[in-house]
């Protein structure tokens, strides 16, 4: 029976809820907002199913790339709309033209965001552009199951630790499904995005939500910005727009204040996912290939097996083929957990019903008295190199 004592060894998956034969499995929220599965022990059979499909449990290997690239997606369009270059919507797309389905990450009615499967071109726009904090599951696994037992192809997105959980879940290889993952920094608290979403909606008197995005690129795909589109109680049309570094919200997860705690010890790193393909930001790429950087965004990709390279050389895309270590580079979450301040992050979490999100994060962030006097030692050696550089020139 599954139990939950170290809450680092649980990603949240819900391989073990969906895969218990005796549904005794359920999924209770915690006091940070995150999700974590308990089991009634009336109902168990002692059966051990949830136990064999914990990712966690299961301790993955590390393996190597097999392929690598940066990679553009030519439809202008689908790359305004997507993080990065648009290659999710690629493969996707050429799954669905198959007769596949596509299983991603999208908002629900209440800006929190669910796992859901689409079998059209329309509904892909809502598994586009990243979305900042936990998703949850639900039955997508079962469902995807079903899919791939009737011999449909089915394509499912996630992050590293739900691709792994849905590949325990399922127990045997199926050659018509693929799976892909994301380069993740971790994912946030459900709980705080509420608390976030219900202040901004009182600062702006906003009636309804309308539109979120993370990663708007109207002043390019660097200098990205956090947008939200409303309308009032006279039903006018507005919109709020920050850079991602100005904005509350995304500066706490940036700094890692509020992250599940398995993501400050990722399980599947480094490299032991078991997507097909890993996609990405290709940061730092005006430096390795600025002919192919436009400033409207650009993707790494990451081939993991011979499946992803079957599907992947099929897709119409623009790509250069890079090594690993050129991605690693601008993407060291690849393979290396967020860092945990652990005073900070309790700090933060009682305080929580105490102050404003804005308040609390600001607290959190403030640099120390000692950090302070680093950074101004650093700033007045910067200077003083400086100033014998020109000095001697």
């Amino acid at each position: 029976m599954i139990q939950i004592r170290d809450k680092s060894k649980c990603c949240g998956c819900a391989a073990c809820v969906q895969r218990c034969p005796k549904q005794c499995i359920s999924f209770k929220k915690d006091s940070e907002g995150f999700l974590y599965p308990e089991a009634d022990a009336s109902l168990c059979i002692e059966c051990r199913l949830c136990e064999k499909v914990c990712p966690i449990l299961q301790e993955p290997h590390s393996h190597i790339p097999k392929q690598c690239y940066a990679a553009i997606n030519p439809n202008e369009d689908v790359r305004k709309n997507s993080s990065s270059g648009g290659i999710f919507t690629a493969i996707a797309t050429t799954v669905l033209s198959e007769g596949g389905v596509v299983f991603g990450a999208r908002f629900d009615t209440d800006w929190s965001v669910i796992h859901d499967h689409t079998e059209t071109l329309e509904g892909l726009a809502a598994f586009q552009g990243s979305k900042y904090l936990q998703s949850r599951v639900g039955n997508t696994y079962q469902q995807a199951e079903k899919f791939l037992k009737e011999g449909r192809k089915v394509l499912f997105s996630g992050t590293p630790c739900q691709i792994s959980g849905l590949h325990h879940f399922l127990r045997k290889e199926y050659s018509n499904l693929l799976t892909v993952d994301f380069i993740c920094h971790g994912v946030p608290s459900p709980s705080v995005w509420q608390q976030y979403l219900l202040e901004t909606k009182k600062q702006h008197s906003i009636e309804q939500i309308t539109n979120i995005s993370f990663r708007n690129k109207s002043n390019g795909w660097k200098k990205y910005r956090f947008t939200i589109e409303w309308i009032n109680h006279k039903k006018e049309k507005n919109i709020f727009s920050e850079f991602s570094y100005q904005n509350i919200y995304m500066k706490g997860f940036l700094k890692d204040i509020y992250l599940r705690p398995s993501c400050y010890s990722c399980p599947v790193k480094p490299l032991k996912g078991c997507s097909d393909i890993t996609i990405g930001d290709f940061w730092g790429i005006e430096k390795i290939l600025p002919d192919f950087d436009d400033d409207k965004g650009s993707s790494c990709v990451i081939i993991q097996t011979i499946k992803g390279i079957n599907y992947f050389d099929h897709l119409k895309i623009k790509t250069v083929e890079v090594k690993y270590n050129t991605i690693l580079q601008g993407n060291p979450s690849l393979e290396k957990s967020t860092f945990l301040n652990k005073r900070k992050k309790e700090t933060f979490f009682r305080s929580i019903s105490k102050l404003s999100l804005k308040d609390n994060i600001e607290k959190q962030i403030r640099p120390s008295l000692y950090q302070k006097t680093i950074n101004k030692l650093r700033k007045t050696k910067r200077r003083i190199k400086m100033f014998f550089k020109s000095k001697f020139q």
